[in-house]
């Protein structure tokens, strides 16, 4: 088959796309990669800064901080305003001290937006599922406690 200028995309006799196709195919492929990895990079260091930012606002309050940034990290928010269910279960765990359970999370998420589990017929299993995306996307992993499984945000590797 050729398209309007004649270039070929597959080869008729085998069905296979020609090698130019293969090409841009590939570098595709690389850029989407390259990209995800750098997302996977950028929320790291977003969550860190997060979790620096409302550590100073523990010890010093949060006066300490600008409107702005109050808004940034979420400290401001106001609770009425509905929040993302995987923002809330990323935030719990940039918030955590140590490693938390789909239990724990979804505990934690009742405690502070109750009403953001409504929608979910079975939470417990919405918050696995959120909690393994942000683990797949690099943002959190998974550990094992007292043998069972739990989640922790990933931090920057300090120098």
């Amino acid at each position: 088959m050729q398209n309007e200028q004649g270039v070929g995309f597959i080869n008729a006799s085998s069905g296979e796309p020609d090698a130019h196709v293969r090409q841009v195919v590939n570098q595709a492929h690389d850029e989407l990669l390259q990209l995800l990895r750098q997302r996977a990079d950028l929320m790291r260091r977003i969550g860190t800064l997060k979790q620096t930012i409302l550590g100073l606002a523990n010890l010093f309050g949060t006066k300490a901080l600008s409107e702005e940034l109050v808004e940034l990290v979420g400290e401001g928010r106001d609770r009425k305003r509905q929040v993302g269910f995987t923002n809330a279960c990323r935030r719990v765990l940039i918030e955590a001290q140590q490693p938390m359970s789909a239990r724990d999370v979804c505990e934690r998420i009742e405690e502070t937006l109750p009403l953001l589990l409504t929608r979910h017929r079975e939470p417990l299993a919405s918050v696995t599922t959120v909690l393994n995306r942000l683990a797949g996307y690099g943002e959190a992993e998974a550990v094992m406690v007292n043998g069972r499984r739990a989640w922790q945000w990933v931090a920057e590797k300090t120098a």
